[in-house]
């Protein structure tokens, strides 16, 4: 097939076959990426007699990096939606003019971020938890991630660009690559070169490298529909396409930057009633938890495109079709994570370390953090959904919602009257079930609306931002 048919397939094919298709690589390469993450923690949590101050340390770094996270999907998610949306317009001119503007963004504040870290690096992490005890290995950690931000922007920005495109198996590919690199490299650096958690973060940094040299060349390629031009006056930021790009982008990046807030006030909390190693915990059972979230993720990845390119083509019935299946497969995976969360959590937990102490903090956490865990996978895929439409405010309100309207409140009300770390734990399934009450009714009400468009109708009855 050549590579100009690509995207069409995504406004004819059956949905289910698509969503196989396109949600199976997004999967694999979202929890991939979330073993990525976890292979680092396991490695640092068996560091010896330092593990549990070392993975209370990395734990201490994960604000910091949602922060990172944050500003890789403000540019990074609203270029590949606009993208996907273009591509059901067979708009490939304009397309291509996204792509650029998405390097270029990628790049700036990338860099931005790295100087703003490494110049204060100390203030911001005893700002987000750390000890004197745990301090040193975050800063060794945290050094090393920062100097390679905008590799690590660039990297994430071009892969979800070539799932968007229509091709969602290179994109899990790169994904698989950085993770068995990882798992190869880490345990090199870590223990053999003896850098400790300093190599944790060498290797990770250089297997973005590798995965963004890949993607570079992918891209480069003239013959792609979708390719980098060779010419630099092509890379100059196009203000409109930004403005238009960064504001479909903007829900989840106050997402990731709200996750950071709360994530700040939870270890502060966690410190007050439970000690460092109740840090550690969190950072433990979010690396589990984070498994299954990412399989979610991943079937929104698979219905990001889906929904995207068929909303841009007008055919409602297909948007409407693809997000009753991911929100069914959605809830299925996540109530299988309660399922683990609730009968292995302490066979999953020993993964990470073999102090007994941090062993018992993290396996009541995971057992009470995961209650709600059924209900929510809905939610993630219906907040995806409005982003995928590019009903900004509707997206923004449902993924704040959650956190700061109904989560960092109670971190700070439960824990008094339980008199424990316990009440941190409790305050997530409490707020998950709220959100995920609001979030059915904004679903009920597009969904209803979906119904009644006929394909081909004007969609700005959908209040749609796009």
């Amino acid at each position: 097939m050549a590579d100009k048919s690509v995207p069409t397939e995504l406004g004819t094919k059956p949905i289910g076959s698509l969503l196989k298709q396109y949600a199976v690589p997004g999967i694999i390469a979202m929890t991939a990426s979330s073993l990525y993450n976890m292979v680092d923690s396991i490695y640092i949590g068996h560091i010896p007699d330092v593990g549990s101050l070392s993975i209370a340390g990395l734990a201490v770094t994960f604000p910091l990096m949602n922060i990172s996270t944050a500003f890789g999907t403000l540019v990074g998610v609203g270029a590949a939606t606009m993208i996907s949306v273009l591509l059901g317009q067979k708009n490939y001119k304009t397309a291509g003019k996204v792509l650029c503007n998405d390097v270029t963004l990628n790049i700036i504040t990338g860099l931005l971020f790295t100087l703003v870290t490494l110049v204060w690096m100390d203030p911001i992490l005893r700002f987000f938890g750390a000890s004197d005890a745990t301090l040193p290995f975050a800063r060794d950690y945290m050094s090393i991630i920062a100097i390679g931000n905008a590799v690590t922007h660039l990297y994430f920005g071009l892969n979800a660009i070539i799932r968007s495109s229509g091709n969602p198996k290179m994109a899990m590919g790169l994904t698989l690559f950085t993770v068995i690199s990882n798992a190869i490299l880490d345990p090199v650096f870590i223990f053999v070169l003896g850098l400790g958690i300093k190599g944790a973060a060498i290797a990770t940094v250089l297997c973005q490298c590798l995965a963004l040299g890949y993607a570079m060349w992918y891209f480069l390629d003239q013959k792609r529909f979708l390719h980098l031009p060779r010419s630099f006056k092509m890379f100059r930021v196009d203000w409109k396409i930004a403005t238009d790009s960064l504001a479909i982008g903007m829900g989840p990046f106050l997402m990731n930057l709200a996750s950071c807030i709360v994530v700040l006030f939870i270890n502060q909390q966690l410190v007050k009633w439970g000690g460092d190693l109740a840090i550690g915990a969190y950072g433990i059972v979010n690396r589990i938890s984070f498994l299954f979230v990412m399989v979610v993720m991943g079937f929104n990845q698979g219905m990001q495109p889906i929904a995207g390119y068929n909303f841009g083509a007008r055919q409602y019935a297909r948007v409407r079709e693809v997000y009753m299946k991911t929100a069914a497969w959605a809830t299925l995976v996540l109530c299988i994570g309660f399922l683990f969360s609730e009968l292995l959590s302490e066979p999953m937990v020993r993964i990470f370390t073999g102090d007994p102490v941090l062993v018992e903090k993290s396996a009541h956490g995971l057992r009470v953090m995961n209650l709600a865990f059924p209900i929510i996978g809905f939610q993630m895929v219906t907040t995806n959904l409005f982003q995928c439409l590019g009903m900004v405010r509707k997206s923004i309100f449902l993924s704040l919602s959650r956190q700061l309207l109904f989560l960092l409140p109670l971190i700070y009300i439960l824990p008094p009257l339980l008199e424990s770390e316990s009440g941190v734990w409790y305050s997530f399934p409490i707020s998950d079930t709220v959100a995920a009450i609001v979030t059915a009714v904004f679903a009920w009400s597009l969904i209803r609306k979906l119904g009644q468009l006929k394909d081909g109708d004007d969609p700005a009855v959908l209040g749609s931002q796009i």
